[in-house]
């Protein structure tokens, strides 16, 4: 609580989940339903608008307020998601490189280089242009494409964990060497990758927003807050809101997640005030 910016971005993460978790029971109207003479309608408060409709309506009269709603799912989703299988992958390969050194070092190190040489957007859209799209593939290719980073910052904990008087004790009484990475390491990493994996699900979040704004998201089924803006983006002129609402969605919830974040890992430094 003497973090109020912290505190305001839990807020907004709460609300945000409510809406995801809620929007069946909430949203005034059905995300996808169309009533053309209710196109372009504008916000509540601009001249023209109506209180059905809070946020305006698209260029077929579906209600943006509730697709945003509904659109929240999407994005919660995927970086939740995304960020669990980067995470599986790297802290195992992190844990593996950083105890068992040697060549599984080399090998594991080098795969990391290689995929921190290419941006991780560029191969997400590539990946996904082969794969397709749907929320499947979108959560694979982000979880795919962001793993090294868990591997890098669970190494340097391990090499500086395999050393301590802990690990060499439960080394002497013939403690099995996948007890000890598991058990013992793996724990005293978690700080790290808790303060690091509340980062990256923004940054997943961003992601899958880019690709549903390029059409390679989860399709027209079911809206995203990317493609709400790419349908928008025609329309700028005339209805600013199709695109601006969801825009600020997108922002809002990023950044929540990254003052939230900042205040975890206050929390969770040992080193911090």
């Amino acid at each position: 609580m003497r973090h109020p910016l912290g505190v305001i971005g839990g807020i907004i993460l709460l609300v945000v989940f409510g809406s995801a978790v809620l929007a069946d029971y909430l949203a005034p109207h059905e995300p996808n339903k169309q009533r053309l003479v209710a196109r372009f309608k504008p916000p509540v408060w601009a001249p023209g608008g109506s209180t059905t409709y809070l946020l305006g309506t698209d260029n077929i009269g579906r209600d943006i307020f509730s697709r945003i709603m509904h659109g929240s799912r999407i994005s919660l989703i995927v970086g939740i998601a995304a960020v669990g299988v980067s995470l599986l992958i790297g802290v195992t390969l992190g844990l593996l490189s950083g105890f068992l050194g040697g060549r599984v070092d080399a090998i594991i190190m080098a795969l990391v280089d290689i995929m921190l040489a290419f941006p991780q957007l560029i191969l997400a859209f590539a990946m996904v242009a082969v794969l397709g799209p749907g929320i499947g593939n979108i959560i694979l290719v982000l979880g795919l494409t962001g793993w090294e980073r868990y591997a890098r910052v669970v190494r340097a904990e391990v090499l500086a964990l395999r050393e301590r008087e802990f690990v060499q004790a439960a080394r002497a009484i013939g403690v099995p060497t996948v007890q000890i990475i598991f058990r013992h390491i793996m724990p005293n990493t978690f700080s790290s990758v808790i303060v690091l994996a509340t980062l990256q699900t923004a940054q997943a979040i961003l992601a899958e927003a880019a690709l549903s704004f390029l059409g390679l998201g989860t399709g027209r089924t079911y809206p995203s807050w990317g493609q709400m803006i790419a349908l928008g983006r025609d329309y700028i002129n005339v209805a600013w809101w199709l695109s601006t609402f969801p825009g600020i969605a997108i922002l809002l919830t990023v950044l929540a997640i990254n003052l939230l974040g900042d205040r975890v890992r206050d929390i969770l430094d040992p080193r911090g005030t």
